[in-house]
């Protein structure tokens, strides 16, 4: 079994959802021993964004191939997704732009786009400073969750579940709670057998 493990977020040492995929993938490697992780830490080592690429040599198309390579090889994604500006960093949508590419992990059909990368499971870690969750105002602007449910959807990954801290910047107080409970979420979600 192989992991990949994705950190999107600028903030360092100060991050919430990079704290949040190093739980999960302490606990899933706890759970499956010898799993194999590969580590992606896109504020640190950005992508650059995409362009077409005549020249199969030329060093971005080069590194576009190794982040698709690592995709396609993975069984299990994690992926810290942390809300900015409601959406997700920028350097999170050049890595997707690395993995959603017609004839590798979508194709179209007669019947509409078929995705190939079906049997994937994925688990994001979502960080969010305030409260965007289903049966609230926030909802109406929440770009980030619904986006990677549905470019994920695309490329026939159903199986994503998230592990959510929001609120976290409304108090200390709320951030502890919103900790505390991602936390207990993380048993939950390693635990349970992928669909």
């Amino acid at each position: 079994m192989k992991l990949l493990h994705i950190d999107a977020s600028a903030l360092g040492n100060h991050s919430v959802s990079r704290g949040l995929t190093a739980a999960i993938v302490a606990e899933l490697v706890r759970e499956q021993p010898g799993l194999e992780v590969t580590y992606r830490d896109l504020a640190a080592q950005p992508l650059p964004h995409w362009t077409p690429v005549a020249d199969a040599a030329d060093p971005a198309a080069l590194l576009g191939n190794e982040v698709m390579e690592e995709f396609l090889a993975a069984d299990v994604i994690v992926i810290g997704a942390p809300m900015y500006n409601f959406s997700i960093p920028s350097s999170l949508k050049a890595w997707l732009d690395r993995v959603l590419i017609a004839g590798k992990t979508f194709r179209y059909t007669e019947n509409g786009p078929e995705g190939l990368a079906k049997g994937k499971r994925v688990v994001i870690a979502s960080s969010r400073g305030g409260i965007y969750s289903e049966g609230t105002s926030g909802v109406a602007v929440d770009f980030q969750e619904p986006y990677l449910r549905a470019v994920l959807g695309f490329i026939g990954i159903t199986d994503i579940e998230f592990v959510r801290a929001e609120g976290v910047n409304l108090s200390a107080d709320h951030k502890t709670e919103a900790l505390k409970t991602a936390q207990a979420s993380i048993g939950v979600v390693t635990t349970r057998k992928a669909a």
